[in-house]
């Protein structure tokens, strides 16, 4: 079905995303499921228009390891180009694009002819696709007076979907809508997605887009983003544009009604089998998340939760009297407790004394949330690593200062003078150690 040079590429990406057992595990849990229900792939225009090769050539693996995603396309720059054309001047309202009869016209053009694109490309590369461009989302008008020909979806019919897929086809659909009596609608790509998400209830979703990611404000890919924790502060900065705060606003609505477990991934067409079969992609990996607890009393905690949470994630046992002898300063810990962030009151300052993240919750940016809601509330804070911690990496981007010892990195961030750093590097280097067995304690 490929090329050498591409099969090469698939062998490359494999040997990438993990070992032969986890890629099987992961092919023997997708083969399960109703076909309808691996996942749903969410196409951005520019993708359409710049990556188009590396799109194809992913969908067309995933089909030849005998799975079949569902695609969900939008046309945006296509749009701007061709209404351009037409001197029809682009409008939009909190991100959504105004259209008008005259637009419509043009909209239902240039996704039928991107909808094609798609599907020629897949069948060149002897990928089986069927372009579904109507049948699928039952509309009513968003706002017609506000919007105009602009569709919200009521009511999702698979049946076009069902027949796709039981002849092993990738079912490629554009996002129109038509009313109960038959008027076509624009739809929103993201919203029709989200509409599809809800009906299908799908293992992965994901949405590729040309920048492979949520952009911060210096233009860099956000790694994760916890809804619970993040989404207020993420909507209040000016560097979100109308077009990305509907996307993460329709993400939080479309996680809110899915299982904890659910989560979108941003990324690009290249990394789309790496978002499929791992948790570790490179993109943006956004999650409904988990409230993060306080409390500055360990009477505010579940203490044996928390305790199989600090030894499960060290791979250590905590010394029997720790929650008895240990000067609580504040805890911050998830609600489902996979992660918690422990700060002591010492002489020298605030102490971080424990930073412990479940391996099950590693990649999905939790023990991130969690130190994020603890920095804000804490101007300057120290405390110590063993050499060769896999989290000094993180330690390094987080402190403003580090100082090795034989045994322990000391680490802090704030304001600090010579001699605070000096008390800072002294109660580290005598303060006892709070696990049983030495190695793998992290900031102890």
């Amino acid at each position: 079905m490929h090329d050498p040079q591409t099969r090469q590429t698939i062998v490359r990406l494999l040997s990438s995303m993990g070992s032969a057992k986890e890629i099987s595990q992961y092919l023997k849990r997708f083969s399960q499921l109703d076909a309808a229900r691996f996942a749903v792939v969410k196409v951005g225009g520019a993708v359409l228009r710049d990556d188009l090769d590396a799109l194809v050539s992913s969908l067309a693996f995933l089909q030849d390891v005998g799975l079949t995603p569902i695609v969900i396309h939008g046309a945006g720059p296509q749009l701007d180009l061709e209404l351009a054309a037409a001197g029809i001047e682009k409008q939009t309202i909190d991100g959504l694009r105004v259209t008008s009869p005259e637009a419509l016209a043009i909209v239902r053009r240039v996704f039928h002819a991107q909808n094609l694109k798609l599907v020629e490309a897949l069948q060149a590369s002897d990928a089986r696709a069927t372009s579904i461009v109507s049948g699928v989302f039952e509309a009513d008008y968003l706002d017609r007076e506000r919007y105009g020909l602009v569709g919200e979806v009521k009511r999702v019919e698979l049946a076009p979907i069902q027949a796709s897929l039981q002849a092993g086809s990738i079912p490629v659909i554009a996002s129109l809508g038509e009313t109960a009596g038959g008027q076509i609608l624009n739809i929103n790509a993201d919203f029709a997605a989200n509409a599809l998400v809800r009906e299908l209830q799908p293992y992965k979703i994901v949405f590729l887009t040309g920048t492979g990611g949520l952009l911060d404000a210096d233009g860099k890919v956000i790694d994760s983003i916890n809804l619970s924790t993040e989404y207020d502060h993420l909507m209040q900065q000016p560097w979100i544009d109308g077009g990305m705060r509907v996307k993460i606003a329709q993400i939080k609505d479309l996680l809110d009604g899915l299982p904890q477990a659910s989560s979108v991934s941003i990324t690009r067409p290249a990394e789309l089998a790496k978002e499929l079969f791992t948790h570790k992609g490179s993109g943006t990996l956004v999650r409904r998340g988990e409230r993060v607890l306080q409390g500055q009393a360990w009477s505010d905690f579940d203490l044996p939760r928390l305790r199989g949470l600090i030894e499960s994630a060290f791979g250590r046992r905590l010394v029997p009297d720790y929650f008895e002898t240990t000067r609580l300063h504040r805890a911050y810990v998830s609600e489902h407790y996979r992660a918690a962030v422990i700060l002591t009151r010492e002489d020298a300052g605030l102490y971080l004394d424990k930073f412990a993240v479940l391996d099950e919750a590693q990649g999905e940016g939790l023990g991130r949330a969690v130190w994020q809601v603890m920095r804000e509330q804490t101007p300057a804070l120290f405390w110590r690593s063993r050499h060769g911690n896999p989290v000094n990496a993180f330690y390094d981007a987080e402190s403003d200062g580090c100082i090795k010892q034989t045994r322990w990195k000391v680490y802090w961030y704030g304001e600090a003078g010579f001699d605070r750093i000096a008390r800072y590097v002294a109660l580290c280097a005598q303060r006892p150690p709070t696990l049983e067995e030495p190695g793998g304690e992290g900031g102890a």
